[in-house]
């Protein structure tokens, strides 16, 4: 506990403004606390780590020309992500691109407090920038039936990534794959991290978990459904080394963390292939029980 507190104490205190900023003003749900609870930060690959916390995913990458960082978790998930860039031995200052992969508040509600602190700028899919903008999610999101319960800190100027488009820094170049479905802007990223003369390919992997606000039905939509799927299908296809997912409980990485200090135990090629396979028996279930809970037609 004492942790949390001092690194808000440390990170937003002023003698002269003694009010916490409102970009990490914490937001409670049924899941935050448990999410939101401290990872001491790895080396994933190379110039790769994980810097997020234990229930949501965060990776920076040192380019050699300024650092990366991906999602920024909880508003009040920032203090923490910034501890660990500390931890690693880098400086929030040298944060010069903060990359969103969905626009909901578990992801990229710190985004606006990291970028504040470091300076940094915001990039997203074309979709994510206009509901980072906002700072809620698009009317067409699955999730736009929670209303106000999906806010979180706004951010005003956001740099648009086409789909398959890159953003280069240093020695690394990230590439952003459209994979709409658990949100309209869903992105997956992926770049190299090398180790000695070894490369490999790190993806960090959008959600692509089929969840919906009461009211919502992914079958009312057919090009919805295919969209779903295909995204599902270009993750699977995706070359992949190392990957992240944005929540790491859809994944084996910290099962890995446990296994020792080998450089390449987070190597599994077939993870992404594991992880869209286990999507599409959601998504196939999620349609199945919305076909069960049909609604009568109407016959008047």
């Amino acid at each position: 506990m004492c942790r949390i507190a001092c690194l808000f104490l440390a990170l937003f205190a002023s003698p002269l403004i003694h009010a916490q900023p409102t970009d990490v003003t914490p937001i409670e749900c049924g899941n935050c606390a448990r999410w939101n609870t401290p990872q001491q930060p790895f080396r994933l690959f190379g110039n790769s780590y994980y810097i997020g916390t234990r229930g949501l995913s965060s990776v920076l990458i040192d380019t050699g020309a300024g650092l990366i960082v991906l999602d920024g978790a909880l508003p009040q998930s920032a203090p923490l992500i910034a501890e660990n860039i500390r931890e690693l031995g880098f400086e929030l200052h040298d944060v010069r691109w903060v990359l969103s992969s969905h626009a909901h508040f578990d992801h990229a509600g710190g985004i606006a407090a990291l970028a504040r602190l470091s300076g940094a700028q915001v990039a997203a899919s074309t979709r994510g920038a206009n509901a980072l903008r906002m700072g809620t999610v698009t009317a067409d999101d699955p999730q736009a039936g929670y209303g106000m319960g999906n806010a979180y800190p706004a951010i005003e100027h956001v740099t648009e990534i086409v789909d398959g488009g890159t953003l280069t820094l240093g020695n690394t170049r990230v590439r952003a794959h459209y994979t709409p479905g658990h949100t309209p802007g869903s992105t997956t990223w992926s770049w190299q991290s090398c180790e000695a003369e070894r490369c490999i390919t790190l993806v960090y992997a959008d959600s692509l978990n089929a969840v919906a606000a009461p009211g919502f039905r992914f079958s009312d939509t057919p090009a919805r459904i295919a969209q779903f799927y295909a995204s599902i299908a270009r993750v699977a296809r995706l070359h992949c080394d190392i990957m992240v997912p944005v929540h790491p409980e859809f994944g084996e990485l910290f099962a890995r963390l446990e296994q020792g200090s080998d450089t390449l135990r987070f190597v599994d090629p077939n993870a992404c292939q594991r992880y869209a396979t286990a999507a599409r028996m959601r998504l196939q279930q999620m349609i199945a029980n919305e076909t069960v809970s049909a609604p009568a037609p109407n016959t008047r």
